[in-house]
This record gives structure tokens, C-alpha cells and sequence, in this order.
């Protein structure tokens, strides 16, 4: 599950201190598609999981693009034991596939959920003449849902990362998910008999401080992004409130197209409205990559006319 509800609860992390190579696990492959020379690169959440985006990935696919949904060491569940990774590891991930995206892509569009989103915007920041337009699904900048505790905004308030990792972040009802019976489904497919569902989807300290740091570096580079761009966001948002997605929509540079979804809560790409998530995205995507291909077309169609001529003299 990705960047869901946050709940007070403090541990303390004791025992060795260990390099990263001991603490982060690399997951050498994520869920891909083969297809065409128009890729997809999606961005699972704040430490989430490939299977996020497995629905949209499949619908892109049958679309026939290229789809890569990436593991990235740090920012999937399972590979910072210790929350010892930076933003900065995440987005070194994630640049790798993007750039091995482009050996067999002409064309590569990037989406991210939740957290993933921002990441998705530092890759359009950096490379805005690799990247061909940007999806943002429920975009978070700051966590304040309708379901976080007020509380969680004094972690604002803690600078330093070693106290930052003394923190733990369970999670809350209803998870990011509306639709209860999704939300049984997943919780029997990651039930573990030893740890409560809160703690189990919960986040570490050191995460979210990282995540903080991530968004303030990405919020100077907004006004920069003017690739086109898809926001799509749950009106009723029980972790990420609507102002965010309103936020990238005032201060991207770019043409910004904005979906609210009135029946799901956080995790969009998995909720009751996926259907509606992969019909917008796929027809985004579609649009552009024609739009784009209507002036080669012409160019093409002129220089027949003007060879035709010539021949015809």
C-alpha cells in the first residue's frame, strides 16, 4: 500500500547501525510490458509496491505501449530496512529505468501515485526534452487527509533525520481504500498472523522525512514543468487532501488537465474508480502520442507532393 493514514505511535529503532548495502534490499525487476516504441514509466507510492499500478499498467499494455512499473530501492516497501535511503536513492532508481526505458523507446511518459507522483514531477523538472507528458494520480505534497490525526503536522517540526527514524507511522481505517471489499482483498493477500494490519502498512520516520525533503526541492521546480500534464484526484481524500492536486494545477507551467473523482478515496489506481483512472490516463496518453504524430505525418505527405512534382517535370 502506498503513502496512506498516518497515526501517532512512536518506536524507538535500536540495535547495530549497518551499511546500506546490509539495509537496502535491490529488487533487480518490477512488472513490465513489452510493446512499442512509446513507453510508460509509473511510479508506485511512498512505500508501496509495483502491484499499485498493475491495473493501469495492463490497460496500457493492451494498449500496446511499452510499461515498466519499476521496484526502486528505498521507496518500495521491503527494501530500507532501517530507513537508512534518501530521496535522492529513490530518484537515482528511478532515472535508471527512465534512461533504460529510452533504448527502446522513442517516447516515454511518466506517472506516479501519491508520492510517486512528486517523483514523476522531478523527472519532468530535470529532463523535459526526455519526458513527453506527466500523470499525477491523487498527487501528495503533505499528508492531511480527512483521516490524518492533526497531530502529525508537529513532524514538521523534526529537522534532524537520526530523530526523524526514532518515529513510526501506523496506519488507520479506511487504509486509502473505499470499496471494502478491495480493501478484504488486499489485507488477506498481505496478512501476517505476527503484526497488526496498522503497523504492517505503517511508515518509518526516516521515510517520511525523506519524502518532506523531496517535496520542498520539487516545489521550486514547478514553475518550470511545462509538459502537459494529467491531475487526477479523490474529491474526498482520506489521506491527501484536494489542495494539492489544486496546487500543481495554479503553478505548473503547462496545459494541466484535472479529474476529481467523487467515489474513492486515496489509492485511485486500486479503488472502485480504477476503471475511470485507466479510461482517462489511456486516453490522455493516446491524444498526445497523436498529436505529436500529425506533423511528421504532414511533413511526410509534403515531401511526396514535392517528389511527385519532380518526377512529373
Amino acid at each position: 500500500m502506498g503513502c496512506t493514514i498516518w497515526s501517532s505511535g512512536v518506536e524507538g529503532n535500536c540495535g547495530k547501525r549497518m551499511s546500506s548495502k546490509e539495509n537496502i534490499t535491490h529488487h533487480k525487476d518490477g512488472y513490465k510490458i513489452a510493446g512499442g516504441r512509446v513507453g510508460i514509466l509509473l511510479v508506485h507510492s511512498l512505500g508501496g509496491s509495483p502491484d499499485e499500478m498493475r491495473y493501469l499498467a495492463q490497460a496500457f499494455g493492451r494498449e500496446g505501449y511499452t510499461v515498466n512499473c519499476p521496484f526502486i530501492p528505498g521507496l518500495t516497501a521491503g527494501t530500507d530496512i532501517s530507513g537508512i535511503s534518501t530521496w535522492e536513492d529513490w530518484y537515482a532508481g528511478l532515472l535508471d529505468t527512465f534512461n533504460e526505458m529510452h533504448k527502446t523507446c522513442d517516447k516515454v511518459y511518466v506517472g506516479g501515485l501519491s508520492a510517486g507522483a512528486v517523483l514523476a514531477l522531478r523527472l519532468a523538472a530535470d529532463h523535459p526534452d526526455r519526458v513527453e507528458g506527466i500523470m499525477l494520480f491523487a498527487p501528495t505534497l503533505w499528508p492531511n487527509g480527512w483521516a490524518i490525526p492533526w497531530y502529525f503536522n508537529l513532524f514538521k517540526l523534526v529537522r534532524e533525520r537520526f530523530t526523524a527514524r526514532l518515529f513510526h507511522f501506523r496506519q488507520r481505517a479506511p487504509y486509502g481504500i473505499k470499496d471494502e471489499r478491495i480493501r478484504k482483498f488486499i489485507f488477506e493477500r498481505f496478512a501476517d498472523a505476527n503484526r497488526p494490519i496498522e503497523d504492517l502498512f505503517g511508515r518509518g520516520g526516516g521515510l517520511v522525512h525523506q519524502f518532506r525533503r523531496l517535496v520542498t526541492e520539487v516545489k521550486t521546480q514547478l514553475g518550470t514543468v511545462k509538459l502537459p500534464a494529467l491531475i487526477m484526484h479523490p474529491r474526498f481524500d482520506d489521506q491527501s487532501d484536494l489542495s494539492n492536486a489544486f496546487k500543481l494545477q495554479r503553478e505548473l507551467a503547462g496545459p494541466v488537465e484535472t479529474v476529481v473523482l467523487e467515489d474513492c478515496y486515496h489509492m485511485i489506481t486500486l479503488d472502485r474508480q480504477r476503471h475511470v483512472v485507466v479510461e482517462r490516463a489511456t486516453q490522455f496518453v493516446d491524444r498526445l502520442v497523436a498529436a505529436t504524430a500529425r506533423p511528421m505525418q504532414g511533413g511526410m505527405m509534403a515531401k511526396q507532393v514535392v517528389n511527385s512534382a519532380a518526377a512529373a517535370e
